[in-house]
């Protein structure tokens, strides 16, 4: 499984700078009177909202109304103290569909307690444990004495306010104090459990900006940095005698034994590592670090001369690693519930960031109530008889968790398998050839499409095409599968022609293939660009070699959903209509589904009463085969926060599958490219009872981010059925058997 590397899109408000402490690292407090109006307040967040940003991260100096001309302007504007007026502006940022992320220094329980009511997430960090550094780099900053941070810190935890912490690296301590002040944190984590991310943020020297705005040249730095993907003009200054007193300037492997402790002592906290302060972040990522917080369109206004990289520069820093950015809230997927925020803050990522919150969390859409707990019972029981469910059935099956329910699925998912398709694990020996990438339908779950322009865009020529099938035939496949994206420039002929050709090759190697090709997403596209109705571009399409047609472009074969996942593509009845005309036009075809994205059980119900009903209409589905969403590499999975779906409820999902079918199709698939092949065996005792094809190339699920491989052996799908107990066979794309080969004596002809 490919590792997520997070972020959040953010956009800092530097409310006020006005501070009462006098760190001897900080050029961002003043401790001159500085606050920003509620006209100036409002016209940043219009600004923000503009951005498309999800988080207001909210900035300011220890106590600024200690200053008497900011606490006679909050008198103004009708606040009895600063956190008033940052709950006002938090209150104003959630109008807009923001997630304040509130970071106010020291507090007392009440006024987290106020803040709570109005962010996602509140922070504060520790920076070091030390009581020695009272006496040099935090000398006349009361607020910054160790007991004094973990109090408010401890006071998050007891309110259940999903919490940012963690330590600075370099300002003079030792590295036994850096673990011991991540031990505290450890502490309290283990106590409140609130601790969502733990920043290690080196120090890096500033100069002072005396008469010059922190905010604006953060601004302008980030600007220039994300226009031209150069960092120009960083300052690059001597540490500071009280920095040198703790060891010295920080190098990269105390950074990386820091991670590892951290990940030692806090398993479940996110890790963030600073990308804009030096340029070993991507090595602290790949040593284990998890988070790059917030990298702000508006710079960082701590470090305003270091602006942080885009996201679009961070993955393509990352592309060689094999990690994924995706983006996520400030307030972590755990913490999105009744028991963590209020209700203000969830009616906005409800209405705002619905795919964010995990599955099975509070309100994924639209709120629906869910089966009696007892429905699935019912349901496991008529599943396991191959009768049909009704849609409150199926939705208990999609949405059940509790583990022996879950078993009982299972077990009823096997027992129908065994009845209907025997023991026998079948596979076909076939290759995938994605002839074109090229695409104009944007779909938010692929990877695998391109724009004409895209530097990844490829189209094969007809060399290529026969190396590619004269490769297939050497290796002794029996199916072609051709799948491309919807190119702008192919007509008709462009797609007959494909057809013929490899059937013109495959005679002039004296044998013949079977040609799988061509989604129901590409049939309608064929129809339009010609004119034809879908009968006569079946009938044209058979006429050239077609053999079979592939059931996808399905995804979730609910309007809704799929208006919200890819609004350009075709729509439920115009799937069904495709299949139909296949199955009249003497073709079979196979059905799909992509699952573990924004859908809800409900949907996925709906999606097999469409698929069951289909099959008992025209009985020319062949297998049904279950995908579970990669998003690494897609846009619904870098930007909605969309994760990978477990290995369990990837089990569950499968046995479901099964018992919704029931009798209608006898076939049930497990794809190993998605699944890898580990679990694509196990899924065997699920009600799966076929391995798919052995592919020697796959395109779509490998650029989407899976790390399953694009090939497999037929010994090594025959070993995993072996290995799970049960003969194998090799099949044809229509299932007439080819080879068996026993678990104990090997092959037997077919």
């Amino acid at each position: 499984m490919a590792r997520r590397i997070t972020y959040s899109r953010n956009l800092t408000l530097s409310l006020s700078r006005t501070c009462r402490c006098y760190c001897k690292y900080c050029s961002f407090a003043t401790h001159k009177a500085h606050l920003y109006s509620p006209a100036e307040v409002l016209q940043r967040l219009e600004a923000a909202s503009r951005r498309n940003v999800k988080e207001l991260l909210v900035l300011t100096g220890e106590r600024p109304e200690h200053n008497a001309e900011v606490a006679a302007a909050l008198a103004c504007f009708g606040h009895e103290d600063f956190t008033s007026y940052v709950v006002w502006v938090c209150e104003r940022a959630l109008e807009r569909g923001l997630l304040p992320h509130t970071n106010l220094g020291v507090l007392p329980r009440e006024d987290l307690a106020r803040l709570r009511e109005v962010s996602a997430s509140q922070g504060l960090m520790l920076e070091s444990i030390s009581e020695r550094l009272m006496q040099t780099v935090h000398a006349g900053s009361p607020s910054k004495h160790p007991q004094r941070r973990l109090e408010t810190i401890r006071a998050a935890g007891q309110l259940k306010i999903p919490f940012t912490s963690g330590i600075l690296v370099g300002i003079g301590e030792t590295e036994e104090e850096r673990i011991a002040s991540l031990e505290a944190l450890a502490q309290l984590h283990s106590q409140y459990g609130h601790i969502q991310e733990v920043i290690l943020q080196n120090f890096v020297p500033h100069e002072r900006y005396y008469g010059r705005e922190p905010a604006e040249i953060a601004d302008a730095a980030a600007k220039a940095y994300w226009r031209t993907g150069i960092a120009e003009g960083r300052p690059n200054l001597p540490l500071p005698e009280w920095a040198r007193q703790g060891g010295g300037a920080v190098s990269i492997e105390d950074m990386k034994r820091l991670v590892r402790q951290c990940r030692r002592l806090m398993p479940d906290v996110g890790i963030q590592i600073p990308p804009n302060l030096a340029d070993w972040w991507r090595e602290l990522l790949e040593a284990g670090a998890t988070d790059l917080g917030g990298l702000s369109a508006n710079g960082d206004h701590i470090s305003p001369e270091h602006p942080f990289p885009s996201p679009h520069e961070v993955r393509k820093r990352l592309q060689p690693t094999g990690l994924a950015l995706t983006e996520r809230l400030c307030v972590y997927p755990r913490y999105i519930d009744e028991e963590w925020l209020s209700e203000g803050v969830l009616d906005t990522i409800r209405m705002k960031y619905w795919s964010f919150i995990p599955r099975g969390g509070s309100g994924r859409g639209e709120r629906v109530r869910l089966p009696r707990p007892d429905v699935v019972w019912r349901a496991v029981e008529k599943g396991r008889e191959g009768a049909k469910l009704n849609a409150e059935e199926l939705t208990a099956l999609f949405a059940e968790s509790r583990q022996e329910a879950v078993e009982a699925m299972r077990q009823a998912a096997d027992e129908l398998r065994l009845e209907l398709a025997g023991d026998t694990v079948t596979f076909v020996v076939n290759r995938n050839i994605n002839i074109s990438n090229i695409c104009t339908v944007g779909c938010a779950f692929c990877g695998f499409g391109q724009s004409r322009r895209s530097p990844d865009a490829y189209e094969h020529d007809r060399e290529e095409f026969r190396r590619r099938v004269l490769e297939a035939l050497d290796y002794g496949a029996t199916e072609l599968c051709i799948q491309s994206g919807i190119h702008p420039d192919w007509q008709l002929e462009d797609y007959l022609g494909w057809l013929s050709f490899a059937k013109q090759i495959a005679r002039e190697q004296g044998t013949d293939i079977h040609l799988h090709a061509y989604s129901p997403m590409e049939v309608s596209h064929m129809c339009d660009i010609s004119g034809l109705s879908p009968d006569e571009v079946f009938a044209a399409l058979k006429e050239a070699g077609l053999g079979s047609t592939p059931g996808t472009a399905a995804e979730v074969l609910h309007d809704g959903v799929r208006a919200r996942i890819s609004p350009n593509k075709l729509p439920v009845a115009r799937w069904v209509e495709m299949i139909e005309a296949c199955h009249r036009a003497g073709l079979r075809s196979t059905a799909t589904v992509m699952f573990g994205h924004i859908e809800e059980p409900w949907e996925l119900a709906e999606h097999m009463d469409v698929v069951r009903r289909l099959q008992e209409r025209t009985g020319g589905i062949t297998e049904f085969v279950p995908l579970s969403f990669i998003p690494f590499q897609t846009l619904l999975g870098r930007t909605h926060g969309i994760e990978e779906i477990s290995e369990q409820e990837n089990l569950k999902h499968t046995a479901a599958f099964r018992l919704a079918l029931g009798c209608t199709v006898r076939n049930l698939q497990a794809s190993w490219v998605k699944m890898g092949l580990e679990l694509a065996s196990e899924s065997l005792r699920w009600g799966v009872n076929d391995l798919g094809g052995t592919l020697m190339e796959e395109s779509i699920s490998r650029l989407a981010g899976s790390e399953h491989g694009t090939r497999l052996d037929p010994e090594q799908l025959i070993a995993a059925a072996h290995a799970a107990g049960r003969d194998a066979a090799e099949r044809s794309t229509l299932y007439a058997i080819r080879a068996h080969y026993r678990v104990r004596s090997g092959l037997i002809a077919a």
